[in-house]
């Protein structure tokens, strides 16, 4: 982890309220054809992922982003990696339509699996929304956790593996 990428990944107040002991597992950049979307951090109880229990996950957007756009690319990375059926995917959609925002430059958006497997949303330290279902949960952070993901350095950068 270069020393820029340390010396921002302080503890966010949402971060220490809803993962106990949280402590950096990884983080990366994330770049799309040459230009730097976000900068991810994932945070874990030690530092030490274990996909059952709670985690955070951060994304300091380096541009900015419709939240719209940012609902349709999760739904599309959740379903390359699983199939869901349509009524899902048009719920799990609108759900993530009504809380993502849309970001500029500098804006951070937090996701936290919770201890019961519900997904919290923060924009910029504030709650902006909760999805209460544990499937849910488990395949947006799969987006960038599982095996399955369409950016595997990417995910081995997050869980901390270069």
């Amino acid at each position: 982890m270069s020393a820029s990428f340390a010396a921002s990944a302080s503890l966010p107040k949402e971060v220490a309220k809803n993962v106990p002991n949280a402590a950096v597992v990884g983080q990366d950049m994330f770049t799309y054809y040459f230009f730097d979307v976000y900068e991810a951090t994932l945070f874990a109880p030690q530092g030490k992922y274990d996909k059952d229990k709670p985690l955070a996950l951060t994304l300091k957007y380096q541009r900015s982003l419709d939240g719209k756009k940012i609902a349709e690319r999760s739904i599309d990375e959740m379903q390359k990696q699983a199939s869901l059926d349509s009524e899902k995917s048009k719920r799990w959609l609108q759900d993530m339509i009504n809380i993502f925002p849309d970001v500029s430059e500098g804006d951070v958006i937090t996701g936290v699996a919770t201890e019961e497997g519900n997904a919290l949303f923060f924009y910029n330290g504030e709650e902006v929304g909760e999805v209460k279902d544990p499937e849910f949960t488990q395949k947006f952070f799969d987006i960038w956790l599982s095996e399955d993901t369409s950016e595997p350095k990417f995910r081995k950068a997050l869980l901390g593996k270069n």
